[in-house]
Formats: C-alpha cells, structure tokens, sequence
C-alpha cells in the first residue's frame, strides 16, 4: 500500500534522510546533573527539535501537515518519550507546531510565510478613496518587477476590522506586508499581532501613519507638520489674519497637520483660539464638516481663510459656502491637502502636493529591502517625503488691491 504524502509514516522517512544526531550519545556530569548528548555535544531534545524545525523550514513538512506520534519519534530515535514532549514544547511556544487534543501535534499554518511563496499584503484603510489607487499602482509597479504578487485588504480605517485582517495575513503564505495604520493617532491595542510579525520574521512597513507605540518600525510618511505649515503660512503671507482649520482628529496626519498650523500661526504673532479649529473623526467625516460650516456661517463667524484637511474637504467646504452666497476667493480662501484630481477640478485648488504613486513605490522598495535583510545603514530608501505647495484659484493675495 502505498503511503500518504501527509502520512507520520512518510515524515519519519522525511527526516531519517537528515537526521545523523543519535548514533551516538554520551553523559555530561555538570553541577551534579547527568545530561544525555550526542556526539556533537547538544542535548537530545534540542538535537531533536533542531531537526524537526528543519524540516518544517525546508518545507519537507507542510503546513498542516501531521507531525509523527511521540511513541513513533521515541522509538525512531532510541530516545524517551519525556525528551520527545521537550522537544515538541519548545516548538509549540515558539509557534512551529501546534498541539491538538486528541489529534496530535501539526505544524502551525502560520509557518506558510517560509516557502519563498512571491506574495506580500497590502493593507489600506480604504481602497476607493482617491489616494489608493495610484498608491497602489506604485506598490505593484516595484513588486511585479520583482517577481511578487499583492494580496489586497482595506479595514475602513477600522480598528477592529485592522485586527481581524492581521489575523487572517498571519496564516497566510506571505514573506512581507505593508500597512496604513487605522486610526494610526489612538493608542493601539493588539500590537501583539505586530509582535507575532515579528516573531514568524514577516518584515513589515507602514505608510502615511504609524503608532506612537511603535515609532522604531519601518515607515514612511509625508512630512504633514511642515506641509500644514506651508499652506496656512501661504494665506498669512497672503494677508489673511482670521484662518480657520479643519482637521481629522483620529490620524496622525490630522494632528501633523494641525501641529504645522499652529507653528505658522505663532510665527505670526496670532494667538491660537481653539474655537478656529474643527475637529471631526472617520466616523462623522461625511457630515461634521460641512455641519459645522453651516453652523459657523449663521453664527456669522468671522474668517478669511479656511485650512483642509484634504481636497475632499476642502470641497465640501467649498460647496457649503457657495451655498450660502460665499464667495471663493473673493471672500474667503480655501485651502487642501493632496494635489488629487478633485482638487484640479474645481477650479484650480491651492493644496500640498501627494506623491501617491511615487509612496508606493519607495514604501515596496523598503519592503524589498527588509525581506533582504539589507541593513538599515545600508538603506537607500528615504523615510520622510517633503511636501510641495501647489498654489492655484481658491486662494486670493489680500494684500494686493
């Protein structure tokens, strides 16, 4: 009868080709405790464990795959089954294999990164917005070049759904991921689903955000304090004085953003009134805004320049004062963030500049560079992108008559 491929059987054979560790044996008197050895000076257990985690790293066993019974591998390798389970138990805590009651012990799916499988995630908070599909371009340009494929996730910036995408990536046949964090200014709470990353070697690197927890990982963001600087430093040279912002409070490129802000409003001698600043989060980023300027507009709010958060922002606020005979720029400026298509659409939006395609690209290359095992002094791959000031029609010099 012929054997199974995933059979104990056929892994005994597997590992009788490589196996030469228990041949000979001799005891080691140290501090009064006998330790049985083999013949080249390791313990059984961890000659044992060293052999199986061998065979899993070569792929000659599988993921899932059943690993020989504790009597069958006793008795293979003239050793007691209490030397086998040491062996297992450190396998077990190290996450190669994993213990089924009643069952028996299989190596762990999440050993399927180990195969050279060509496939890295790509993790994004959205995929329809319109950063993301030429970030994405930009990934798939430099990895399909390299011989690698994209397995694609979005979390709509959700922090739960984050959670749940990084489980499923872990027992997926990957060698790298690269990831927007979600709500990437909140505190993150399952990093140790990063940590198991780490442990199973899967390099990984963030994009466009990174938690503050984790600041010593691989990433690479724009420089959003300095490109929040430029803009609203662009309407005070412009002679605007009363500058509202608005910013996303639950990410890190809001508060960047803000930070940069507030820089050029003090270079200018202007106080910071916090009742200029509007604050929305993911969940309410499709109403807030445009709420409050309506609510801003009644009141009869004193302004002559507004700071986005983004061009879609930036839009709707556009929108909203046109909707209640505001003119722009005559009245008031409006500025975005993004350079995107929206933003040349509507007549010419003053914005920052996002080199989206070009993000993919230096964020797959640093990838590359970490599934290479390049040095980080080595590195080629800048980590800060500089922002660039686009000035077009939605903002008025003042200071000309």
């Amino acid at each position: 009868m012929n054997a199974d491929k995933h059979s104990p059987t056929l892994n005994l054979l597997k590992l009788k080709t490589t196996c030469q560790y228990y041949r000979t044996s001799y005891r080691i008197e140290t501090k009064g405790v006998c330790i049985v050895a083999n013949e080249n000076g390791k313990t059984k257990y961890y000659a044992l464990m060293e052999e199986l985690k061998q065979a899993i790293l070569s792929g000659q066993i599988k993921p899932g795959e059943k690993l020989p019974s504790e009597n069958e591998l006793s008795a293979r390798y003239q050793i007691s089954r209490h030397t086998v389970r040491k062996a297992l138990s450190i396998l077990i805590n190290e996450g190669y294999i994993e213990a089924e009651h009643g069952r028996g012990t299989f190596c762990s799916q999440r050993m399927g990164h180990l195969k050279n499988s060509r496939n890295v995630a790509v993790v994004t908070t959205y995929i329809s917005d319109y950063i993301f599909p030429r970030l994405i371009q930009g990934m798939d340009k430099v990895l399909t070049e390299n011989g690698y494929s994209i397995i694609l996730k979005n979390t709509a910036n959700s922090r739960t759904k984050e959670e749940k995408v990084l489980e499923d990536i872990l027992t997926k046949d990957i060698e790298g991921l690269i990831i927007e964090p979600s709500k990437s200014q909140i505190f993150c709470r399952h990093t140790n689903l990063y940590g198991m990353l780490d442990e199973y070697e899967i390099p990984y690197v963030f994009i466009q955000g990174v938690y503050s927890q984790m600041l010593d990982k691989p990433h690479i963001l724009m420089d959003d304090c300095k490109g929040g600087y430029m803009v609203t430093k662009h309407l005070l040279d412009y002679g605007h004085k009363k500058i509202l912002g608005i910013f996303k409070a639950d990410d890190s490129q809001g508060r960047e953003r803000h930070k940069g802000y507030v820089k050029a409003l003090q270079e200018a001698g202007i106080a910071y009134d916090p009742d200029m600043v509007v604050w929305f989060h993911t969940e309410d980023r499709k109403t807030k805004p445009g709420m409050i300027m309506e609510l801003l507009l009644k009141q009869k709010k004193e302004m002559d320049g507004i700071v986005c958060y983004n061009d879609q922002i930036a839009l709707e606020v556009i929108y909203c004062l046109k909707k209640n005979g505001v003119q722009v720029p005559t009245d008031i400026s409006v500025t975005g963030y993004d350079n995107s298509v929206i933003g040349e659409g509507m007549g010419g939006l003053t914005t920052i500049t996002h080199p989206q395609e070009k993000l993919g690209e230096m964020a797959a290359e640093l990838l590359l560079e970490k599934i290479r095992k390049i040095p980080e002094e080595k590195s080629k791959i800048p980590r800060l992108i500089e922002p660039e000031l686009i000035v077009r029609g939605s903002t008025r010099n003042r200071n000309q008559k």
